[in-house]
């Protein structure tokens, strides 16, 4: 049986996957642009320990455009972007956070939760490697959708 956990580094804007300890798999990845932190409207990464609360896109295409976690039915173009070019596009799959931390990343005004923060795919492909959401953590589409069907719901998150 394979013991799987998610490291996310926000210095150096990578997630790491291992399994009992050892690295699988290192992705490039964006936090977010106004730093960490876990305050409600900060628009910040939160840090500390969280796991995988639900996994929301399974079997959609790449690129699937989604709104409130919900598919829009959309799949994203570089049109998309000149309609709409300040919208921080939700795309591919959701892996959807829950702290684990009372008063750092659970319950209250610092609930990872209920600040609606995902691990998900990106239009901005190029902005990977460097802070750049709004507290989401940011992925290549084709990145997020690997990662996605290889870890489980409940899966550790620990973000630093």
């Amino acid at each position: 049986m394979t013991r799987l956990e998610i490291k996310v580094d926000t210095a150096t804007q990578c997630l790491e996957v291992h399994d009992a300890g050892n690295l699988q798999y290192r992705y490039r990845v964006s936090t977010s642009r106004f730093g960490n932190g876990s305050q409600q409207g900060s628009y910040r990464t939160p840090l500390g320990e969280h796991v995988v609360r639900a996994k929301i896109g399974s079997g959609l295409p790449p690129g699937s455009v989604f709104v409130g976690r919900r598919p829009t039915g959309e799949v994203y173009s570089p049109g998309c972007a000149v309609h709409e070019p300040n919208r921080d596009w939700i795309l591919s799959r959701i892996l959807w956070l829950s702290g684990k931390e009372l008063g750092k990343n659970r319950l209250g005004s610092v609930d990872t939760m209920r600040r609606y923060i995902y691990i998900h795919g990106t239009a901005e492909t190029h902005l990977l490697g460097q802070p750049a959401s709004i507290g989401c953590i940011r992925m290549a589409n084709e990145d997020v959708i690997e990662l996605f069907d290889m870890i489980p719901v409940g899966c550790s998150v620990a973000i630093f």
